[in-house]
């Protein structure tokens, strides 16, 4: 237990990033085994209050992925996997929109308000948020969608109206049909689009790895100029993948900080906001 000389220690060494970060949007995307266990969802969630309640505007994109494959095992509905991307036909995107946008969406809000919070579940269809394509390059991926535009003024509006927006990460295609996105990606957009301060991506590795075996290191900042090198050197694979091209994405849309952390450590999300030392690895434009 900290002694109340030592708490007031933390609150001054927190004071210089709550001024830099009030009135701020923060784009937070939230997956991962933090979404599976309930104490690290409760401290993700309560996180995520303090940040409002002490003025900065964070909005929080997820994922579901542990929950979309117990769904589809119950359904016999076989999952598999592209560089990190689930290959979706229309029965897997039943299930999809069904658990994202509906269970995993409303049973985060539902969390947040019981924790004294104030938020609305929306996915990216509502108002127009997200509108998308189908992604067929490298390879077809079904009703895999990848990003066309944001329109993100529902999103403005419930932050304007003091909202916590949880978005889900199902887009609109053309004539209207759901696509399954990647989570990062929509955080990515979304966050370009809103022009946020700062996007942390909440994963269940502690960063970008360089280098292998006994030189293998975490990259604590990274240069975007350097994520399509090792992508193509097989630096880069699975579901790091998305995450690193959303973090290019979102810098060069004008996101001033991307990080990527380890969602599993127990309030990393303060520390990587609120502390000298930070945690993950930082992606920086140049």
């Amino acid at each position: 237990m900290l002694s109340p000389l030592e708490k007031a220690g933390v609150l001054t060494e927190a004071l210089p990033y709550i001024q830099e970060f009030y009135g701020k949007t923060v784009v937070i995307k939230y997956g991962g085994n933090a979404m599976i266990d309930p104490d690290l969802e409760e401290m993700v969630l309560k996180d995520v209050i303090l940040m409002k309640l002490i003025g900065m505007k964070p909005v929080l994109v997820h994922g579901g992925g542990p929950m979309i494959n117990k769904w589809l095992d119950r359904l016999q509905i076989k999952a598999h996997f592209v560089d990190g991307l689930r290959v979706t036909d229309e029965a897997a995107m039943e299930v999809v929109e069904m658990v994202l946008a509906g269970k995993v969406n409303k049973s985060i809000v539902s969390r947040i308000q019981n924790l004294g919070g104030k938020a609305v579940g929306i996915c990216g269809k509502d108002g127009g948020l997200i509108h998308a394509r189908r992604k067929t390059k490298p390879q077809d991926l079904g009703l895999v969608g990848e990003v066309v535009e944001v329109h993100p003024q529902l999103v403005e509006t419930l932050i304007k109206e003091d909202f916590i927006p949880v978005v889900s990460s199902v887009g609109s295609g053309e004539d209207g049909e759901s696509l399954n996105i990647n989570a990062d990606t929509v955080a990515s957009a979304l966050g370009g689009a809103l022009k946020a301060h700062k996007l942390v991506l909440l994963t269940d590795v502690e960063g970008i790895f360089l280098g292998s075996g006994e030189s293998k290191r975490l990259a604590s900042k990274l240069r975007a100029s350097e994520i399509p090198g090792l992508i193509e050197s097989g630096i880069l694979t699975g579901g790091m993948i998305p995450k690193a091209l959303g973090c290019l994405e979102a810098v060069s849309q004008g996101v001033e900080n991307v990080h990527i952390i380890d969602g599993r450590k127990p309030h990393s999300l303060l520390i990587e906001i609120f502390t000298n030392e930070g945690i993950g690895t930082m992606v920086i434009n140049e």
